[in-house]
């Protein structure tokens, strides 16, 4: 060989194979650039095969409306508008979502069977230890008394504060009494107790005209908030079939995913009603599970969603910032949606009641309340306070464990079963 060819690039690598030498300092390297080289094409298009088969896997459980763990598609959506990245499950029609039925369950079917009368009466004895304790009150200081003079009517508002119903409001009540039956006038028991019977109505009425908000089209979204041990999920229970009884469908979403108890709990109600619920596991995003609710509600044709949330949060930037989350994610798809935001609080809690009340007005723009366990305390004057403080409609109350014990809020009925 020409020794000038020993050094041409061109000889070297075509003779690479038949030299030793030239193979290893030539040939050896470029084999070892080719297996690198299909190695990384390889590494490449495995991970391309499993993420498609994660992705299957995903669209999957989506179409089965099922989610296995804690979900980040909420934070997703609100990065992106495309309709590929939301993660709306497209869920098979199930019977049980509709309230045509051969024989409703036992709780509509109760909520239906109960008349007006009937439910005053449960009313006027849920609310019997407070009025009987007004009434006491009212005789034993009038018992004696010729007339209203400013001693017995400091008295009175006494009486009416120890009821619950608060300063500003019992000052209400007794300069109402003092204007209709005069100071000085004779002390007539049934003329008191029928003046505060009307002022406590006209208060409570002028709360209670707020209309509700409800959509011409598409289904009624209604979020329903309250800490823990209000009987929040179990109003949610009794709500869906008073709905049912009024012949409309119903669907809830266990967005209480801090604890599993609220899921639970929440399900046990959905079978018993035949009503669908939305859920993903303990610890997911809860507006991923009110996300899924909505687009369940719209995809059936539901007339209403029934939203849980969490009770129990460390401070109100988390519960501003979740419940905030959880309006932007409903309002996506369902412009104006959540409506309706109730929230639940326990009579017997008295004035922490309304602590709860002016706690949530911070951080969410409450449109009614729902009131329970009436009917297990003697306190039941809270509702004077709240109203007149929040100017809030209270839209149902509850006075027993039933579903029928659940009913429409009335001012009338309820002014003259405190009375």
């Amino acid at each position: 060989m020409d020794p000038q060819s020993k050094t041409d690039p061109f000889d070297l690598l075509m003779n690479a194979g038949s030299s030793p030498d030239i193979w290893l300092f030539v040939g050896g390297p470029m084999a070892i650039l080719l297996v690198i080289v299909a190695i990384y094409i390889g590494l490449i298009m495995l991970r391309r095969r499993r993420d498609g088969a994660a992705m299957d896997a995903a669209i999957d459980e989506a179409s089965r409306g099922i989610t296995t763990g804690p979900s980040d598609t909420l934070d997703e959506l609100e990065a992106e508008d495309s309709e590929e990245a939301k993660s709306g499950p497209a869920q098979s029609p199930s019977p049980s979502a509709h309230v045509e039925r051969a024989a409703a369950p036992a709780e509509v079917a109760e909520v239906r069977g109960t008349g007006h009368l009937a439910w005053l009466a449960r009313l006027k004895n849920g609310l019997a230890k407070t009025r009987q304790g007004l009434a006491q009150n009212l005789e034993e200081l009038l018992r004696g008394k010729a007339k209203l003079d400013d001693t017995l009517l400091e008295e009175l508002h006494a009486a009416l504060y120890r009821a619950d119903v608060g300063v500003a409001v019992a000052d209400q009540l007794v300069e109402y009494v003092r204007k209709t039956i005069g100071k000085d006038a004779v002390s007539d028991a049934p003329a008191v107790k029928a003046a505060l019977k009307q002022r406590a109505r006209e208060l409570l009425e002028s709360s209670a005209q707020t209309p509700l908000q409800r959509p011409d089209q598409g289904p009624w979204v209604i979020l329903v908030v309250g800490v823990n041990g209000v009987g929040k999920t179990t109003t949610i229970g009794k709500l869906g079939a008073h709905f049912l009884a009024a012949d409309q469908s119903v669907i809830f979403a266990a967005a209480d995913t801090f604890r599993a108890a609220a899921i639970e709990q929440l399900s046990v109600w959905g079978e018993r009603l035949g009503i669908h619920v939305v859920k993903h596991k303990q610890g997911s995003d809860p507006a991923a599970v009110a996300y899924d609710g909505v687009k369940a509600a719209m995809s059936r044709h539901i007339d209403v969603l029934l939203i849980d949330t969490a009770g129990r949060l460390h401070a109100k930037q988390e519960l501003m910032d979740e419940l905030g989350k959880i309006n932007r994610i409903t309002s996506r798809d369902l412009p104006g949606a959540p409506h309706e935001t109730w929230l639940v609080i326990d009579a017997t809690t008295g004035q922490n009641a309304v602590a709860q009340v002016k706690a949530f007005s911070q951080v969410v723009k409450l449109t009614g309340l729902v009131v329970t366990k009436l009917d297990g305390t003697a306190k039941g004057g809270v509702l004077l306070n709240i109203a007149e403080q929040f100017k809030l409609p209270v839209r149902y109350i509850g006075v027993g464990e039933k579903a029928a014990d659940l009913r429409q809020f009335n001012p009338a009925d309820y002014a003259d079963s405190l009375f």
